[in-house]
């Protein structure tokens, strides 16, 4: 069943583990997240597709078809317009059956940002659809598909994070302490000691992006710090090809349909080592 964040983000908060937000491309991506999310018991599973990843399908086709796999759970299932700085594709999203948006004024000044996602929340919230912005921006590392070289890192300041959610309503916060998109360079260097201060001020579940590759330690902490939804892209796909790579190594040549349910497979791997990890910190 499709539902919005909201329960699923509030639950994680109160109990302390975090939800994970997965990206997906196409059929065999999201196949393979709902299945990992429903065969591992998940108390709920996000489907991010981002606005970039349009050249793969459209808004209605993503919405057909994560409507029909989730229809075959019980897991509580959201499809999230993931990184979307464009206000009309927001409302088309909506408009289609997106359960959650990301309106992402991150590059914008607070003033325009916080304007931007007040007016993306009104429309929203109207829907029954749940809202993330982003406050503060992500360095880009190897092989990321969402950011860019040119992309600095600022670190969301704790008192501009209250103001922000205070004048724009958003049900959840994408902060900066460190983490980038794509894969690490070199050692990660996760100011949890922003995050504490920004989740003390907060009062609402806070998401980290790039949580490919981040020490597991790490992500402990985070989560002991508020925050309640991880987007994992890159190890997806970086996963998936080279695993699709190894397996064509030995020179056979199988039907395209044998290595899309490779692929399915692989992405439900790497979408299960994380549900796993995610929920167990409830316990830790």
């Amino acid at each position: 069943m499709l539902v919005n964040f909201n329960e699923m983000l509030s639950l994680a908060k109160r109990d302390g583990y975090a939800i994970g937000s997965f990206n997906a491309y196409n059929y065999e991506t999201i196949r393979g997240i709902i299945d990992a999310g429903s065969q591992a018991g998940s108390a709920g599973t996000i489907v991010a597709f981002g606005k970039k990843y349009l050249e793969n399908m459209s808004l209605e086709d993503a919405v057909a078809i994560t409507s029909a796999l989730a229809a075959r759970t019980d897991m509580p299932v959201c499809l999230h317009l993931d990184h979307c700085d464009d206000i009309d594709v927001i409302r088309k999203a909506i408009a289609a059956g997106f359960t959650s948006v990301m309106y992402d004024g991150s590059a914008l000044p607070f003033a325009q940002n916080a304007a931007n996602t007040r007016l993306v929340c009104d429309m929203a919230h109207a829907a029954g659809v749940s809202v993330e912005a982003e406050l503060g921006s992500l360095a880009s590392g190897e092989h990321s598909h969402e950011g860019s070289v040119t992309d600095r890192e600022i670190y969301t300041d704790p008192d501009q994070a209250a103001r922000f959610i205070a004048e724009t309503g958003v049900d959840a916060l994408a902060v900066s302490v460190g983490t980038v998109h794509g894969l690490y360079k070199g050692k990660p260097n996760i100011r949890v000691d922003i995050l504490r201060a920004i989740n003390e001020k907060a009062g609402i579940p806070l998401v980290l992006h790039g949580g490919s590759g981040i020490p597991e330690e790490t992500i402990t902490d985070c989560i002991h710090n508020g925050i309640c939804k991880i987007n994992v892209n890159t190890e997806i796909s970086v996963y998936a090809v080279e695993k699709t790579a190894q397996a064509l190594c030995g020179g056979e040549r199988p039907h395209l349909s044998v290595i899309a349910k490779w692929q399915q497979q692989y992405v439900s791997e790497v979408v299960t080592k994380y549900i796993a990890f995610f929920r167990h910190q409830a316990q830790a």
